[in-house]
């Protein structure tokens, strides 16, 4: 069976893995359709990745098929479609225990810390697919990317009423601006790419953007001030994966804001405490992956059509082509908001 491998940044090749066995009594056996590529993908070929080893199959944003299930399997039968919750938990740490499911302590993500989807078949724990018969592979493919701004926003506990920057315009930011703006809080997104902010204005209906050009942070300051009212932000969500961003953007925060972040980084991320955190009374919190919770939730969400996933998608490679593929996608001139790998 084939399967893509990253031996070290920079570096795919076709390999050759055996045949998955038959799922135990709490497993499945699927199909994989569609692989989304998110930024976790380009950090891990880049080498930036921090969570990231090799040689590591990666994949893990997945439309898949079920095509066998173990005996005490009773939520999927062979043929459904599914969308995949990656994160891989143990069940028995403290935070597995109290339900943060999504921070185990020996957490694994697939394609990242552990093997992922970039194959045919592969076995799954059980748990970990949620069903949707009526969306497309594609769309299901979407969830994970969806999952992780739907969480964001819900640590940061956005509402109506509220101005909420979201900094950062990628894939995972614009998983948190349809967050932001289904809590009814007021939506303003902030980037250097001006084709992703001109995707934001167009596809997304967000009028209220900000590009940030290099050394502009008091510019950018000031057009948040004059957007609202010289209050700034009530919640600052950074979705760069910057620590120059992720330490600036404390500035940004209105008088008892709140500050998530929700890109990763492996540098420093330093801030004034004093004159901002401090004087301020900011909260600054971090979120980390998605819970099963945050699947269900988005698969109801696209199925009403809250959410408009057609947009999303600007790149499509088979998987004998993907490898090929693959380094045109990080190059801005070709505007990818959205690659996915077709296995089938």
């Amino acid at each position: 069976m084939k399967a893509i491998s990253l031996d070290a940044p920079k570096s795919f090749r076709v390999i050759e893995i055996p045949e998955p066995n038959a799922p135990g009594p709490d497993e499945v056996l699927v199909r994989i359709h569609r692989i989304g590529i998110c930024g976790t993908d380009f950090g891990g070929y880049l080498g930036k990745m921090p969570y990231f080893s090799y040689p590591r199959i990666p994949g893990h944003e997945l439309g898949v098929e079920i095509l066998a299930v173990g005996s005490a399997v009773s939520h999927v039968v062979p043929g459904d479609r599914c969308c995949v919750e990656p994160y891989i938990n143990c069940q028995l740490c403290y935070s597995c225990r109290r339900g943060h499911t999504n921070c185990c302590e020996s957490h694994k993500t697939l394609g990242v810390m552990c093997d992922g989807g970039m194959t045919e078949r592969m076995i799954l724990p059980a748990r970990k697919v949620h069903p949707s018969n009526s969306l497309t592979f594609d769309q299901l493919a979407l969830v994970e990317t969806l999952a992780i701004g739907c969480h964001a926003v819900q640590r940061s506990q956005s509402q109506a009423g509220e101005n909420v920057l979201v900094i950062g315009a990628g894939p995972i930011g614009l998983s948190t601006i349809e967050f932001v703006r289904l809590s009814g809080a007021r939506t303003i997104v902030m980037d250097m790419n001006a084709a992703r902010l001109e995707f934001v204005r167009s596809a997304m209906k967000i009028p209220d953007t900000i590009e940030l050009q290099p050394n502009g942070l008091q510019t950018a300051n000031e057009r948040l001030q004059e957007l609202t009212s010289g209050q700034l932000a009530d919640v600052v969500i950074d979705a760069t994966g910057s620590n120059v961003s992720m330490g600036e953007s404390l500035a940004f925060c209105a008088f008892r804001g709140r500050m998530v972040y929700v890109g990763i980084t492996q540098q420093l991320v330093s801030f004034p405490h004093a004159p901002i955190m401090h004087r301020r009374e900011l909260t600054i919190l971090a979120s980390r992956n998605a819970l099963a919770g945050d699947f269900k939730r988005i698969i109801e969400l696209i199925e009403r059509r809250d959410i408009d996933t057609l947009p999303w998608i600007t790149h499509h490679a088979q998987f004998d082509t993907m490898i090929d593929a693959f380094p045109e996608w990080l190059k801005p001139e070709n505007r990818v908001i959205k690659a996915v790998v077709d296995v089938s």
